[in-house]
């Protein structure tokens, strides 16, 4: 399958569009400051095509071992760091920052040497999206694998549902979810999915969600021997930040391009059992990768 259909590039640009022209002005946690609207949805078909932007390079590989990191139930940024996958480091550096007991952490520690700790020793993140996935509240609860195996046995069931918020915990970890919850439906042989966020980061974060929650459609239709269907985005506070109004001018300046496609080589019965080799991007060729900074409301070094 060759020049598959962008059906994804328009809507994010008309999404991208619209908050920026006429997103209300408003402060957040990182100081940073956001064009905000309330409330936002795309639908995605995934037999056009696998829904990576063309209208910026977004790195599939990052893509790939974050999501991962979620389906086998990690929280230790270890794992991420050992892929050369640094989109958590200044959360985890700033969630270090933030600790009040040691737990045996060399608290002097700058950004560069604490990731150097962290990949060598490991550095937890607390009960964050993995942990939730695969052990809801340290209780023993599989909801992936639960939904896995209802998909196979009654896929008609309304209860296809994965949540990730759990307020109990929100003391105790690295970041509340963005991406709180995300729920399958299967009808004629293929399997649909919707994820909701309540906070989503147009610019630097959206693409990545759109192409993970793509990945977990692909990933578990493989499984339940079941085609894709269509992807479906739920947003609610859907957001610019201000340093990133320059960046998303070009992008929405740039012409859409063909989608890849993606191939997942192997079949496994458990979830946690794929890795980065097991899938294949084919004719991903995006324009040119637009930089921006992160905004996670870091505090000053002192050291």
């Amino acid at each position: 399958m060759t020049n598959l259909i962008n059906n994804v590039d328009p809507q994010y640009i008309e999404l991208a569009r619209r908050v920026k022209e006429t997103g209300n002005k408003r402060g957040d946690r990182t100081g940073t400051g956001t064009l905000s609207v309330f409330g936002g949805e795309m639908r995605f078909n995934l037999q056009e095509g696998f829904p990576m932007l063309t209208t910026k390079f977004v790195p599939f590989r990052l893509v790939a071992s974050e999501f991962l990191w979620f389906a086998k139930g990690m929280t230790d940024i270890k794992y991420l760091l050992e892929n050369d996958n640094h989109i958590w480091d200044d959360d985890a550096y700033r969630f270090y920052l933030e600790q009040e007991v040691l737990n045996n952490y060399d608290f002097s520690m700058n950004k560069d040497e604490f990731l150097e700790y962290a990949k060598k020793h490991g550095f937890d993140l607390g009960n964050i999206y993995g942990a939730q996935w695969r052990n809801w509240n340290e209780e023993g609860i599989d909801q992936l694998n639960d939904v896995i195996q209802e998909i196979k046995s009654n896929p008609e069931s309304r209860r296809l549902y994965i949540s990730a918020w759990n307020p109990s915990t929100f003391g105790d970890i690295a970041l509340p979810p963005c991406h709180v919850a995300f729920q399958f439906y299967v009808h004629d042989g293929k399997l649909s999915c919707k994820f909701m966020m309540r906070s989503s980061d147009v610019f630097l974060g959206l693409p990545f969600n759109i192409a993970s929650y793509a990945l977990a459609t692909h990933v578990v239709a493989k499984m339940c021997d079941l085609e894709v269907g269509e992807l479906i985005y739920s947003g609610g506070d859907i957001h610019l930040y201000l340093n990133h109004l320059k960046q998303i001018d070009e992008q929405i300046s740039r012409e859409p391009l063909p989608l890849p496609e993606l191939h997942i080589l192997k079949k496994h019965d458990r979830i946690e059992d794929y890795e980065l080799d097991d899938f294949l991007l084919l004719d991903y060729k995006p324009h040119k990768a637009i930089k921006g900074k992160v905004s996670v409301g870091l505090k000053e070094e002192t050291k």
